[in-house]
């Protein structure tokens, strides 16, 4: 049984869906706190569960001996060394729909906040003050709203923003004009939304391009008067920048809930005439908080339980109804990789993995994670489909992946070719309707095999005798012959024996195979079936 640790405060609900779902779990919502006892436990579990006050750091993943997924309750994965727990095979999922309304909601508040001086207002008021004309608002109807970044909780306040009859321009540029339609949204270069906006939200992730987006020449290009509300990240605005445009009146008013550096005690923002601040509650609603915790615990049982993947940062989604027709693939994937990887002795340069018929229209990127493990994990040992696509990056592996309909008489057909420093070398196979993959060609002979535990793999020329040779050295050495499968170019020409042997093949015996008449290469191979 799956074991999973819940090292952070969250819903009762989740230990619960954990249980239904045959998983074991065991919630302690203060380890998080403590670094050196977690790194003591960690070993022990197949998932970790948690929300910010864990640090999944590279040491704490180090020592994770048996862990299989990291489940982040909500979006931000700031405290998970992801890169780290790539490489040791470890999947790390997040729940980013969660808590997107409740995100987006608290921007809209913060947008009527600032516009209003709502705190300030209410601050003055019950000091006993009635300062009615020193707290002059504007009006958000008619106004332009610019958001940057304009994916789910983008999309949200969005449309928000346009039921309170505001012109919404946005900048994304993964956001497809159907899409910008749909949500009755005008996009545009981000150029324009600063010159054009009386309000600007953003809403896109942290990254090496988005980091001061919002900068001191952005700001020096917008409207008099703009007021900027941060819910997303912090680092995404030039703080100091922001600082000495509001002190100038260049900025009107800016609301944040965000912080380059938090838990934020100090910041340049604070005490600032109509800066509204609050301490990262975007997610803070009950309903939120349920939400997160309870898709989080279903998606890593899910995984642990089924195979299936969501939300997964770092390798493709498998969905629950896909995974019971996607597994004879994935077998079928993770043989074809382990066939060719165990046969090339040489430098890999590249590998291609064309998929046709059936199987082209099904989640490829996942069947190819698969294929890079097996032809990977003769050479790296600890690689996995979660660390495979990094690892052959790392080397400077080059992947091909093409997709088409059904040409030949296979109604699903997956070839993988590895480019290697001397040759290619290519394996083909399908699936049956009994759900068995079976091998099909090798190297461009038509075969068909269905492959088992111990594999004797031989080249050798096609020349009369071979086979008795063969045979009577296999029983001299009481290796019992399982199945017998060939294949050949034309009589006399190149030819393949793949044989399953009933037990494990020694060095001694290749090397007796090897010495035959016509043996161009002999090997033995092992597969998990």
């Amino acid at each position: 049984m799956a074991k999973v640790l819940i090292s952070d405060k969250l819903s009762p609900t989740a230990v619960q869906v954990f249980k239904d779902k045959g998983v074991e779990v065991d919630y302690l919502p203060d380890l998080g706190k403590d670094k050196d006892k977690l790194i003591e436990v960690i070993g022990q579990y197949d998932g970790l569960a948690i929300r910010s006050a864990t640090k999944a750091t590279e040491k704490v993943i180090a020592a994770a001996d048996n862990l299989k997924v990291i489940g982040r309750a909500g979006i931000g994965v700031d405290n998970v060394d992801i890169e780290k727990a790539t490489q040791r095979g470890i999947i790390v999922m997040n729940t980013p729909f969660g808590n997107s309304i409740t995100t987006a909601e608290h921007a809209i508040a913060m947008m009527f906040a600032v516009a209003r001086q709502i705190p300030a207002a209410d601050a003055s008021t019950q000091a006993g003050k009635w300062e009615k004309s020193k707290f002059m608002g504007v009006e958000i109807t008619s106004k332009t709203l610019g958001i940057i970044g304009c994916g789910n909780i983008g999309g949200i306040v969005a449309t928000r923003a346009v039921g309170l009859k505001m012109k919404v321009i946005a900048f994304d540029p993964f956001l497809s004009p159907e899409r910008a339609v749909e949500l009755g949204v005008e996009k545009v270069e981000l150029a324009d939304l600063f010159k054009r906006a009386d309000f600007i939200s953003l809403h896109t992730p942290l990254t090496d391009k988005t980091r001061n987006i919002v900068s001191a020449d952005a700001i020096a290009t917008m409207k008099d008067g703009v007021r900027i509300i941060n819910c997303a990240r912090g680092g995404l605005v030039d703080e100091d920048a922001l600082a000495e445009a509001i002190k100038s009146g260049k900025v009107a008013g800016a609301a944040f809930d965000v912080f380059t550096n938090e838990p934020a005690k100090e910041n340049v923002l604070f005490g600032l005439p109509n800066v509204v601040c609050t301490p990262h509650l975007g997610a803070s609603t009950s309903e939120a908080q349920e939400n997160v915790a309870i898709q989080v615990a279903e998606q890593m049982a899910d995984y642990l339980v089924n195979g299936a993947v969501s939300n997964a940062l770092n390798m493709p989604s498998i969905t629950a109804e896909e995974a019971p027709r996607l597994t004879p693939f994935v077998k079928l994937s993770d043989q074809l990789g382990s066939f060719a990887g165990q046969l090339t002795e040489s430098g890999l340069k590249g590998i291609r993995i064309e998929y046709e018929g059936d199987v082209a229209e099904m989640n490829t990127r996942a069947l190819t994670s698969v294929v890079l493990a097996g032809v990977l994990k003769p050479l790296l040992q600890t690689v996995n489909m979660v660390s495979a696509p990094a690892m052959a990056k790392e080397r400077g592996i080059t992947i091909e992946e093409t997709r088409r309909e059904q040409q030949g008489n296979y109604e699903n057909y997956i070839r993988l070719t590895l480019v290697t420093e001397r040759q290619e070398r290519s394996v083909a196979g399908t699936v049956f309707g009994d759900a068995k993959p079976r091998i099909i060609q090798i190297k461009g002979i038509n075969m068909e095999a269905e492959l088992g535990e111990n594999m004797l793999y031989i080249t050798n020329k096609d020349k009369p005798g071979f086979i008795g040779r063969l045979g009577t050295l296999l029983g001299t050495s009481e290796l019992n012959i399982a199945t017998f499968n060939l294949g050949r170019k034309q009589a006399g020409d190149d030819a393949i024996a793949l044989i399953e042997i009933d037990g494990s093949i020694s060095d001694a015996v290749i090397a007796e195979i090897e010495a035959l008449e016509g043996v161009v290469q002999a090997k033995a191979l092992k597969f998990s079936v």
